[in-house]
């Protein structure tokens, strides 16, 4: 029986204790996470403000590795008994998940880190009054309703913060704290007319950052556009259907498209059949690194998780990785995957490339996508081009902004994406909005088929706040600070 300290328990007594209780235990490996999560979450409908959370989510995580099988067990009340407990039913989990495991789970190495890391931001949202956030919503709202007499018959906003603390503590040394701010704000709005009702959104992308992010004169400068083109929308023609076209999709599109086509399929746990929930495995298989022509041969796709406000940003992973960059696709070609320590060791890398994430203190880590980006294009590089040049050097095509609707298969091959806004070009120029218009393709074709992409001065850090994976589920943030693209050739609505 270990004994409590005598005195005052510190933030890294605990984590110190689980650790030397692991090593004990005989485990080849262990690792510990101490976290608490705040959340808070403001949204208001119309003229009231129809929901508001402030939720503290507090407790730890141990897993252990012994004889090649992982034990994972979890508790809300941290206190050194408790650690005894959990780190014993840990270890009776890795031994009973041996009977029937049929591999030895075995591990990249990594070095051990004593380091703090906190998320750089000018003003902490928490400290900032419930009462200012609700007014800055309402008044969104309200100015979104002013357009009343012209079709828009609902309004809505939103506020959403996070904060995490974490310890991590592992057998091989690593004492790693730190603090992660996140901040998303947004707004819509619906027109209804003709027995017809469409939407128009606008938001500033979830990122990593403070109460700064939130810009109240940016939000409301974008309210009248959002409300024009909700009801220019609903006035506008259908999409033909059953057409090929050439499309222009602008970055607040383009990003969920890398997310589902890109990003996912690269999740080395989807692609070695360990995780195939939520349209998972994966077409991208190892033997297909290095030589598959995933893209034109001007396409690059890079992870980077020091992005400064990114979504995933962070100092390390839930693995004690630091945080790095790396191409996943370059010059076109598929050159490496999105990896965990025990996904890289399968693969043969001599490290993991940091994309360990749990969604909780309860959570088991798992490979997450992190911010994957598609790079800009070179200067006066052939096939770089402004959204302004695309159009104008397209005879026909489609112009789409913000997203909707998707789907994608089991292996990440077929896909379907909608948008949030869209335009009919004929003949180098902008002629007016489209409505209900989807875009259907195979992944590789459709990567394939850009020939044009923006510059760097057209990047937009755009990114998801909710991307689920796992059974049970888990929920991860990232961003896809991406161009704009022109992309030949794609199949608009149903089967041409």
């Amino acid at each position: 029986m270990v004994q409590a300290p005598d005195s005052p328990i510190t933030t890294t007594d605990l984590p110190t204790l689980a650790i030397a209780l692991i090593t004990r235990a005989g485990c080849e490996y262990g690792d510990v996470r101490f976290c608490t999560y705040r959340t808070q979450n403001l949204y208001a409908r119309d003229r009231s403000l129809s929901q508001l959370s402030d939720n503290v989510s507090s407790g730890f995580g141990v897993r252990v590795l012994l004889n090649g099988a992982w034990g994972f067990a979890a508790s809300p009340y941290k206190t050194p008994a408790e650690v005894e407990r959990i780190v014993a039913l840990a270890v009776d989990i890795a031994k009973g998940s041996r009977l029937s495991q049929q591999t030895r789970v075995q591990l990249v190495p990594v070095e051990a880190y004593q380091d703090t890391y906190t998320t750089p931001i000018e003003i902490d949202p928490f400290t900032v009054p419930i009462t200012e956030k609700a007014e800055l919503l309402l008044r969104l709202n309200e100015q979104l309703l002013s357009y009343g007499e012209r079709g828009i018959k609902k309004a809505y906003s939103y506020l959403r913060f996070t904060r995490e603390d974490k310890v991590f503590a592992s057998t091989e040394g690593s004492l790693i704290q730190q603090t992660i701010y996140r901040s998303y704000p947004g707004m819509g709005c619906t027109a209804v007319a003709n027995g017809d009702a469409q939407s128009r959104s606008y938001e500033r992308p979830p990122l990593n950052i403070g109460y700064e992010h939130i810009n109240a004169p940016d939000l409301l400068s974008q309210v009248e556009r959002v409300a024009e083109e909700a009801i220019e929308k609903v006035h506008a023609p259908k999409s033909p259907s059953g057409i090929r076209s050439t499309l222009i999709l602008k970055p607040t599109n383009l990003y969920l498209t890398i997310h589902e086509s890109v990003g996912h399929p690269t999740e080395l746990d989807r692609v070695y059949g360990y995780e195939s929930n939520f349209a998972g495995t994966s077409f991208a298989t190892t033997e297909k690194l290095g030589k598959l022509q995933y893209a034109a041969p001007w396409v690059n796709f890079r992870a980077d998780r020091t992005q400064p406000g990114g979504r995933s940003t962070l100092g390390y992973d839930d693995e004690g990785v630091p945080a790095q960059d790396w191409f996943v696709v370059k010059d076109g070609v598929l050159t490496d995957y999105l990896t965990d320590r025990e996904t890289a060791y399968r693969l043969g890398r001599p490290a993991s490339n940091g994309c360990a994430y749990a969604d909780s203190w309860y959570s088991v880590p798992m490979v997450r996508i992190p911010n994957l980006g598609l790079e800009p294009g070179s200067d006066g590089g052939s096939h770089t081009a402004t959204v302004a040049e695309m159009i104008a050097d397209t005879e026909e095509g489609i112009l789409i902004d913000g997203v909707g609707s998707f789907s994608i298969d089991q292996q990440r091959r077929n896909f379907q994406f909608g948008g949030d806004a869209f335009w009919k070009v004929e003949k180098g120029k902008v002629v007016g909005m489209l409505k209900d218009v989807t875009y259907h393709a195979m992944t590789t074709d459709f990567w394939n088929s850009v020939d044009a992409i923006g510059p760097a001065s057209e990047r937009e850090q755009c990114g998801t706040n909710i991307c689920g994976k796992g059974e049970p589920m888990q929920v991860a943030q990232m961003s896809h600070t991406c161009v704009p693209v022109r992309v030949q050739n794609i199949q608009i609505g149903g089967a041409s």
